[in-house]
């Protein structure tokens, strides 16, 4: 049992003690921003799975009329679908230190010490854990539904993102936000500086703005796992970058279950120990997809949630998907 004690802590004689806790350094606020792109909402939701119908598009529905024709006209019929989200269950630490070590900082020793040391953290970890797992999905399922990847030839180019939006054709105007990784970011930076063929209007203004020129859609710069793949090992490893574009409601996390937090002190050891443990729940969709309730199955590993068969498509047509992928170098 991993159990903190008195010497994993600094202790500081005379000087003043900082109050900084030590957080994750991976930027994640950005639910709720950039056009709502990746949305986060609080919804009370039974069971493992949220299931919302809507009708298909009638393929065909408006035709030319023959004015010379009596003959019978075929009945279409009317089709519906369903858009699946899937919850995933959480588990908080267990985190247990001892009450000794508390009171070797003089700081209180109790419940209330653990949960002030920490709470920063669990906020920040539940916000970065939401967000790469929404990434890992929406990034799967419009992997899988490759209508709407455009796969560049090495590194990222202003072209390529222009490419990608031609993906979505006449809808191309829906893609509100991009979300890359911070080595797409700078890489489009360095290209767009150091291209001639962009000329001193481009280059100066990225210079100058100190950052790329994105086709008047603002960028989402996170270094998520979710956005890098890497496949073969060794020298025959090839990494590829994940660039989404996203519309509005691409992805949408839905915190589903009240989520209970518990601290209690813990005895029958050498030293009283208090331990701090939470529960909680959330639902992830992603827009024009179902999770496919058979293969992927009910509270599913994050493996699970990045493969792009367990995301069927439920729309009929891509441009009603969640966005475009750009796969560069």
């Amino acid at each position: 049992m991993a159990t903190g004690k008195a010497s994993d802590f600094k202790i500081y004689q005379d000087e003043m003690r900082g109050g900084i806790v030590e957080r994750l350094t991976q930027a994640s606020a950005f639910f709720n921003a950039a056009g709502g792109a990746i949305r986060l909402g609080t919804v009370s939701r039974r069971g493992d799975y949220a299931k919302e119908s809507f009708i298909k598009t009638i393929s065909s529905l408006v035709t030319r009329r023959d004015t010379t024709s009596v003959s019978t006209a075929t009945d279409l019929a009317v089709a519906m679908d369903e858009i699946i989200s899937v919850k995933l269950n959480r588990k908080i630490g267990p985190v247990g230190q001892t009450l000794d070590s508390f009171r070797k900082v003089q700081m209180e020793a109790g419940e209330d010490a653990l949960s002030f040391l920490i709470g920063t953290q669990i906020a920040k970890a539940m916000e970065v854990e939401m967000l790469n797992t929404g990434l890992r999905a929406c990034r799967a399922a419009l992997d899988t539904a490759n209508t709407t990847q455009f796969d560049a030839a090495s590194t990222i180019t202003t072209v390529d993102l222009v490419s990608g939006l031609a993906k979505f054709g006449d809808a191309a105007n829906n893609i509100g936000a991009w979300v890359m990784h911070s080595k797409v970011y700078f890489d489009l930076m360095k290209h767009q500086i150091g291209t001639s063929a962009n000329g001193d209007i481009v280059a100066g203004a990225a210079v100058q703005g100190a950052n790329p020129l994105t086709l008047n859609r603002p960028v989402i710069v996170t270094d998520s796992d979710a956005l890098v793949v890497t496949t073969g090992t060794g020298t025959a490893a090839v990494t590829k970058y994940h660039t989404l574009g996203l519309v509005p409601n691409a992805i949408v996390v839905e915190d589903s279950e009240q989520s209970t937090m518990e601290a209690q002190i813990v005895t029958g050891l050498e030293n009283l120990i208090v331990r701090l443990q939470g529960e909680s729940a959330y639902n992830l969709g992603v827009k024009g997809f179902k999770w496919d309730t058979g293969s992927g199955g009910a509270n599913p590993l994050d493996a699970a949630v990045g493969t792009g068969t367990n995301w069927d498509a439920a729309a009929s047509s891509y441009k009603d998907y969640a966005g475009i992928l750009v796969v560069s170098s």
